[in-house]
């Protein structure tokens, strides 16, 4: 029973977080139109696709290991029961924000919104002084050695170019 609470918690706070703030804000913003001379410069929009595409599929993978390998949802009152180091986590520390930064700023290359670009930038601020603030201390105390260990290999915002592993 543990798991299908995990998969359900995961899959309707995925739609109330990211898709909230990587979808449904951007589109309140541009309405998912530009500027139509900038929008044409098709090498930016197609750079701006992949990065959607990209951070979608980073969004859900990280999703489906909170629930699957964690136990838990990435919402705070439902945490999982184990660190989660695999997959993009052996990359950088937080791909679910990542890949909602990336959303966003592809949703600016594709449709040159430079509103877009002005929220993205908001949205890094404020899940950076998440992080800072609540996320890491909390992860300090629930995991101890365990993330201490982690987070010295893994950087928070900038993907390792090798996959890190943990010392056995």
């Amino acid at each position: 029973m543990r798991r299908t609470s995990a998969i359900l918690g995961s899959a309707i706070f995925l739609v109330v977080a990211p898709v909230t703030v990587a979808g449904v804000a951007p589109w309140l913003i541009s309405h998912w139109g530009g500027e139509p001379s900038a929008t044409g410069f098709l090498p930016l929009r197609a750079a701006g696709v992949l990065l959607v595409a990209a951070g979608a599929l980073i969004l859900l993978d990280s999703f489906a290991r909170f629930a699957l390998q964690g136990l838990g949802t990435p919402a705070p009152a439902f945490p999982t029961r184990h660190l989660i180091i695999t997959g993009c986590y052996r990359y950088v520390r937080n791909p679910m924000y990542v890949a909602v930064v990336a959303i966003i700023a592809g949703q600016w290359l594709v449709f040159a919104d430079v509103r877009v670009l002005g929220y993205g930038v908001l949205v890094w601020l404020g899940f950076h002084c998440f992080v800072v603030t609540y996320e890491e201390p909390t992860l300090r105390t629930a995991y101890g050695p365990e993330y201490e260990l982690y987070s010295a290999g893994v950087r928070r915002w900038i993907p390792r170019l090798s996959p890190w592993q943990a010392p056995r």
